[in-house]
């Protein structure tokens, strides 16, 4: 049965709010997780952003990225180019040459998630000097 959404329904929002004795409930909670959040869990992991926009230019070895990528182990690197060829973000491409050695290339369902992250770039370089230098 098809339901009819209203324009209230859409701008509904979770809230909490407390009762008369100071206990808290939420009120319009998601039933599932929001646009952001579903984006978020696909690009927020650490390295994953820095990771797509370093394949997308060309393909990347292995060992040429995670010179790129200072600061994360190759264990890191390699198991968040795992996850992101799992999920259709990037290909993996074994060269057979001696030695042996792994090129990655972004997809064209990875470069979707570029304008977003050149977005993030922009952003994060108009930060305050006092955020800026967060960790």
């Amino acid at each position: 049965m098809a339901q009819n959404i209203t324009k209230s329904d859409i701008t509904k929002r979770a809230q909490v709010r407390s009762d008369a004795r100071g206990h808290k409930s939420v009120q319009n909670a998601c039933a599932e997780p929001c646009a952001i959040e579903r984006g978020m869990r696909i690009l927020g992991g650490k390295w994953t952003g820095s990771i797509l926009w370093h394949l997308k230019d060309e393909p990347v070895r292995f060992n040429d990225l995670a010179r790129m990528i200072g600061g994360a182990s190759k264990k890191m690197i390699a198991a968040r180019l795992r996850q992101l060829e799992e999920q259709g973000l990037i290909e993996r491409q074994v060269i057979d040459s001696a030695p042996v050695a792994v090129e990655y290339r972004i997809t064209p369902f990875g470069t979707t998630a570029l304008d977003f992250l050149d977005a993030l770039r922009l952003w994060s370089e108009s930060l305050p000097p006092s955020l800026a230098a967060a960790d």
